[in-house]
């Protein structure tokens, strides 16, 4: 529930904004803001919430979240009124618009905070209505840089006194009296403190998009997916490992196979034999095949198959392990949070670079090889993998890329495999292709001829090479690209590799 009139007065009247000075402005999500202030003796932060269903204004005694990169408004906010001095605070009328008047030097502006719940917003105005800035801009209301937003004109600058009682309010003077059309009060809370202080412990368990109920409902719908998914899949390798376990089993049939090439007749789909690895008699399929020493060899090319899978499977759970646990600590840790705000930054993971969540940063630094996020680039935000030996290059392809995406690979030279990682209804721009070329030419044996011929397809049209080292594949369908090293590109690249200071 949203603050009703009688209870922003209320707000108002208990912080005495007026001579307070603004010493910064902090922003933790699209909808929520705070105000530093310096005032009787002591700091206080004042909150802004535009979040539906809970719009409200009042001093918070939490923690606010920090943000790695200021957003937007925060950054305008501070840039105008930060040092300035609030000269008023009133709300206009009973219509829930709080106006604030800032002097900052020979400077004088209007911070308007609205607290609708379906139209929300805070705009900077200059004292003639013009619109300096707004958390939300809005073309169609005129809140954006340029247009005009003067409440007063529609609902003046003070409170209107209710109809008298005996009056009817549909015959009084519009102008003079306010018409009862609801009633209003001022909610009772079971918690001490002042109305702020109430207000403060309320709404952090029951403010809506921002509780701490609504919050940890979304954690747990999140997260509990993704460990059932993942829980799922590894059990789905653990019957694949104990399938692949009896791998030996393969090679003995080639063994007992060989040692009986004399009674195998053509034609014989089974033979029976004495196990000399175990007691007793065996009974083992023959692949219909022309002679025995081939259905000795398909046994034997069975076992190397089931061995390397048998490696690459294990390979697999431990790395699935790893991530069930980190993300039931990562679980565990949000649903321990206690402070709203602080929840709602992890969960939408703002002011991190390239707009990337948490999960997704904690994700890049695990992956194998060398990420870049080309974020701030040409060409856009992009992100590109490089598997810089045949073990990452084999463990990216199995775990870490997907058929649309990119692949690049030095023509004539052994290196590393570099793969675009595909946006959807996005194609790749040259400036990314080139960005990716010079890393696929420069972690390659060619680096040294300053130029070199690429392939590059889509990972669907790669297949592996049958009985070939781990991570070589074949590509179809490829296309070319000549490529030059520019070392100012490679540079510039450096810069955006994730987790560059962590290596």
């Amino acid at each position: 529930m949203s603050l009703n009139w009688k209870e922003i007065n209320l707000v108002l009247s208990e912080l005495e904004l007026p001579g307070m000075q603004i010493q910064k402005a902090l922003q933790s999500a699209y909808d929520v803001m705070a105000l530093r202030l310096y005032g009787r003796g002591k700091t206080h932060l004042l909150l802004i919430s535009l979040s539906p269903g809970a719009c409200r204004l009042h001093e918070t005694f939490r923690g606010f979240p920090k943000t790695d990169k200021p957003l937007r408004f925060a950054e305008f906010l501070n840039s105008r009124i930060v040092n300035g001095w609030i000269e008023e605070a009133v709300q206009l009328g009973d219509n829930r618009i709080i106006r604030l008047l800032v002097r900052q030097g020979e400077n004088h502006y209007r911070l308007y905070i609205r607290l609708w719940s379906n139209a929300a917003n805070v705009v900077v105005t200059a004292p003639d209505g013009a619109v300096l800035d707004a958390m939300k801009r809005l073309p169609k209301r005129g809140e954006v840089s340029g247009g005009r937003y003067a409440p007063e004109e529609e609902f003046g600058s003070g409170p209107v006194p209710e109809c008298p009682a005996g009056m009817d309010a549909a015959g009084a003077d519009s102008g003079t009296y306010r018409e009862k059309k609801r009633v209003y009060e001022v909610r009772e809370f079971e918690t001490p403190g002042t109305f702020n202080e109430k207000l403060d412990a309320w709404y952090t368990e029951h403010g809506g998009g921002l509780s701490l109920e609504k919050l940890r409902e979304q954690v747990k719908k999140k997260f509990d997916g993704s460990i059932a998914r993942l829980s799922a899949s590894l059990e789905k390798l653990r019957v694949k490992e104990a399938d692949y376990a009896a791998s030996e089993r393969l090679k003995e049939y080639g063994d007992i196979i060989l040692a009986n090439l004399g009674v195998i007749k053509s034609g014989d789909t089974w033979l029976e034999a004495e196990n000399f690895y175990r007691e007793g008699i065996i009974r083992i399929r023959l692949p219909p095949l022309k002679n025995p020493s081939a259905m000795a060899e398909y046994y034997y090319e069975e076992y190397r198959k089931a061995k390397n899978g048998l490696e690459d499977i294990q390979a697999e759970i431990e790395e699935g392990a790893r991530s069930l646990k980190r993300l039931e600590e990562e679980y565990a840790k949000l649903l321990a949070e206690t402070n709203p705000l602080h929840l709602n930054r992890l969960m939408q993971g703002k002011g991190q670079k390239s707009g990337a969540s948490p999960q997704t940063l904690n994700a890049d630094r695990r992956r194998p090889g060398l990420s870049f996020r080309t974020g701030g680039r040409p060409g856009g935000d992009w992100l590109i993998i490089v598997g810089r030996d045949a073990a990452e290059n084999d463990a990216l392809l199995r775990r870490h890329v997907k058929g649309n995406d990119l692949w690049l690979h030095a023509r004539d030279f052994p290196g590393s495999y570099v793969f675009i990682k595909q946006k959807p209804g996005k194609s790749v721009p040259l400036d990314i292709l080139l960005d990716a070329g010079n890393l696929a030419l420069f972690y390659s044996k060619g680096r040294n001829n300053g130029e070199g011929d690429l392939f590059y397809t889509q990972v669907k049209y790669l297949r592996r090479a049958k009985n070939g080292p781990k991570g070589l594949v074949i590509p179809t369908q490829e296309k070319n690209i000549h490529v030059k090293i520019e070392d100012a590109r490679l540079k510039e690249l450096e810069d955006c590799r994730i987790g560059k200071q962590e290596r």
